[in-house]
């Protein structure tokens, strides 16, 4: 009988010093670290349906059949402005294509001119849109394109291959001024291109390339002339597999990853944009083909750019 009660005892001891050692250890360890990529996506997105999403777009025809409608790219240099309308008629043509000059230096404005870009759908005929091009926003005075420029331009004062001087902006007598705009010469929907890594106006691995509050002003500036003009708004984040590495792993992570929405609600709380009208996209860079999941982001984006630039046409 005492042995039994021994026995007993000594195993009470052994469970009360084990629990008291996990209590201390629990006590004592750090949490884990919390995932960059969460359980469930913050925003629904398509996956798989990139041929009915293409379809959708192809089918598109404006309600004013006289009027094509006009999306104008601007942000900083090197943000992937000329790459992103690359993308977008790489999706739209099913090979990848490069007719906008871009450069993967960054060490200045690789476009200088202003460009209008038509993507061919069937034989002699285009669809019922077109890009324009810009040279690029820099924060020293006296380089990148000027604001009133871009001011013009959504007016439809400024014509195709008119070369940017950041000095002055474009003279009601240059041969490249357009005088008497047509609704199809203005800008319908204006799209600030951001690169991921600085979408909250800071670079995050290079304080060296982080946005100052003078190019901030100069971003504001364009926006509230179109916010005048009732033009809307959409912002395109850019370079996202550089700024989050599970994007690089998983495309389908973009809107599970915790980096991309704290830099979509940074780049929504410093520059006004909605969150409702930022779309991360992956622009073809080294590719040689397309990628479903690559076109569907790109759709998304082109999406809602053109019913954006519907509404704001059936309004006028």
């Amino acid at each position: 009988m005492m042995k039994v009660v021994k026995y007993l005892i000594s195993n009470v001891v052994l469970i009360m010093f084990l629990q008291q050692f996990f209590v201390e250890a629990m006590g004592n360890s750090t949490p884990p670290p919390s995932p960059k990529v969460l359980p469930d996506a913050w925003r629904n997105l398509p996956w798989g349906n990139k041929v009915r999403e293409l379809q959708i777009v192809k089918d598109f025809q404006p309600f004013k059949e006289d009027v094509q409608l006009r999306f104008m790219l601007y942000g900083p240099v090197g943000s992937g402005k000329s790459s992103f309308f690359n993308s977008v008629e790489s999706v739209l043509r099913g090979k990848i294509t490069r007719r906008a000059a871009a450069d993967s230096l960054f060490r200045g404005t690789f476009t200088t001119q202003y460009r209008e870009y038509k993507i061919p759908k069937a034989p002699g005929t285009h669809y019922p849109f077109v890009f324009n091009d810009i040279m690029g926003l820099e924060r020293e005075t006296g380089k990148g394109v000027c604001v009133e420029d871009i001011k013009l331009a959504m007016k439809g004062h400024v014509k195709d291959r008119y070369k940017f001087n950041p000095l002055s902006p474009i003279s009601e007598d240059n041969q490249y001024y357009n005088r008497d705009p047509s609704l199809s010469d203005r800008v319908h929907v204006l799209v600030c291109v951001i690169p991921g890594n600085i979408a909250g106006l800071q670079n995050d691995d290079n304080s060296s390339q982080s946005l100052t509050e003078d190019f901030e002003t100069k971003l504001r500036e364009v926006r509230l002339a179109a916010r005048d003009m009732g033009i809307p708004e959409i912002a395109i984040l850019t370079r996202i597999v550089e700024a989050c590495p599970e994007v690089g792993e998983d495309i389908r992570n973009v809107y599970k990853s915790k980096y991309l929405k704290k830099k979509i609600e940074e780049l929504s709380g410093r520059m006004g944009f909605p969150q409702n009208c930022i779309f991360p996209v992956k622009n073809y860079h080294s590719e040689i083909d397309t990628n479903d999941d690559t076109d569907t982001l790109i759709l998304s984006a082109l999406r809602g750019m053109i019913e954006s630039g519907v509404d704001f046409v059936n309004d006028l």
